[in-house]
């Protein structure tokens, strides 16, 4: 296991800890059937029926797997 050769700073520790930060997902903007939706890019999406039943995975324009 590593160790540290010396003892790391309050001001060093608490700087390494404040660069990871969690950030927003960008969400895609679409207009289906007059409803506004977001989406991840890049990602399958969930085709459903009216009843809201998932039928299928699409990803541009394509099925690609059921669901």
């Amino acid at each position: 296991m590593a160790v540290p050769k010396r003892k790391m700073s309050r001001s060093n520790t608490r700087t390494r800890r404040s660069a990871w930060k969690a950030q927003a997902p960008k969400l895609v903007k679409t207009v289906e059937n007059g409803k506004t939706v977001y989406s991840l890019p890049h990602r399958a999406r969930v085709v459903e029926d009216q009843a809201g039943t998932p039928l299928f995975l699409e990803y541009k324009g394509r099925k690609v797997a059921d669901a």
